[in-house]
Parts: structure tokens; sequence; C-alpha cells
């Protein structure tokens, strides 16, 4: 019997691996904490450790799970929005690619990449958030326009996240040029490169396809409303 892929449970692959000094919990369930990211996994289906999850969803933003398969809800849960995504992954990037003057963004930039993820909302984005990989930004007349980046990262698998372009400059091909160094560097470092879609985002999911990504598996959002501690 082969054993499950990282990728089939990337938050629990996570958080049990490379990114294990971000979670909260213990072995029956673990979260990020809430000010770098959303995304928390029990170890297993059993009903004690979603009880732990359960525990841990005391978030005001509340709690995403990623799963594929069937998505096993923590007792009590309330679903605030389940969507179907796809879960992609990049071995090799396709020739090509515009030349694009970048530089990389760190913690001068943090209020500014939040502003611009709240407004784009091209996935949860938080206080922290751009601290859980190398995120790299376009500026013109010293604003920041465009920026793409690092999230879960289980071994050997790093995720392409944070991609978003001001609506003021869209049409200029930021983001595939931006998503193409970031996946670039991960390869560079003998990774795979990793993303999610929405499934019904048919030109979405057919600009990764430009870029080198493909379709791994059909993979489930799910975010809960938070719990009152």
């Amino acid at each position: 019997m082969s054993l499950p892929h990282p990728l089939d449970r990337p938050v629990w692959s996570a958080l049990t691996s490379r990114q294990a000094a971000l979670s909260i919990g213990d072995a029956r369930a673990l979260r990020f904490d809430p000010a770098w990211a959303l995304f928390g996994a029990a170890a297993d289906a059993s009903p004690g450790n979603l009880q732990a999850l359960t525990d841990l969803n005391t978030s005001p933003h509340g709690l995403g799970l990623v799963e594929t398969g069937e998505t096993h809800l923590p007792p009590g849960a309330r679903v605030r929005s389940q969507a179907p995504c796809v879960q992609m992954t990049a071995s090799t990037l396709t020739a090509g690619g515009r030349d694009l003057a970048f530089e990389p963004l760190g913690e001068a930039d943090a209020a500014d990449m939040l502003a611009l993820a709240t407004l784009t909302v091209p996935g949860p984005f938080f206080e922290k958030t751009h601290r859980l990989g190398d995120f790299i930004g376009v500026k013109q007349d010293g604003k920041l326009i465009a920026m793409a980046g690092e999230r879960m990262r289980p071994a050997g698998f790093t995720e392409v996240s944070g991609v978003c372009t001001h609506p003021d400059h869209r049409g200029h091909g930021y983001a595939s040029a931006l998503m193409r160094v970031v996946t670039q560097r991960i390869l560079e470092r003998g990774e795979e490169a990793f993303l999610h879609a929405y499934a019904a985002h048919a030109a979405t999911i057919a600009l990764y396809e430009t870029l080198g990504f493909n379709v791994r598996t059909a993979i489930t959002y799910t975010v809960l409303d938070g719990r009152q501690p």
C-alpha cells in the first residue's frame, strides 16, 4: 500500500515539517498561528482529534481546511464557505516570459502588502503572512502595485501564493511574471512548486498551465466560522 502524498493534506504536512515552529496545538490537531495563516488540520478524522481541532478554532477569522477526498468537519463546526479547488504542481517552467523589474519585499513593506492583499483578496492574508516565505513585488512611484510569494512549505514542496495586482495596474502581465520568478527560485532549491485555484476559474487555471503547472488533484477548501474561547 502506497503512502499518502504529502500534498493530499498540505496543511498537516507543512505544520509537521518545515513550518512546525508556526503551529499551535499538539499531535491530535494543529493550526497556524492566526497572525500568520488561516489553516489547520487534525491528525486524522477520529472524534478526539476533530474535537482537538475544534478547540483550536478560536480566531475571529475562523479556520481553513484544505483536504483531498471527504472533508471531515469538527463537532459543532459552522461552515462559512466551501469551494471545490484544484491543486497544481510544477517541476519545470515553460520557456518564455517577460523581463520585469521587481524587488524583494520585507518588513518595511508589510503594511503595503497587507493593504494590497486586503484590496485584491488573493487568499487569506494577515499581519505576519508575509513572513511565511520570500515575497517579491513591483512598485510604481514607490507604491506597491503587484506581488507574489510563498506560503505553505511541506518538506520538498513550496506553495506559490499571495499573487495579486492592484486593479488599476492589471493587464500588464505582472502576476505571471512574478509567479515565474517565485516558481523558478523554488525549483532551483530542488523543491517542487504547488498552488491552489478555484475549480470554477478556468481562465486562471489556463494561465497557470502556460507557466508549467499541471492539475495534480481535486481538493476542497473549507472555511469554518471561528468559535469563542
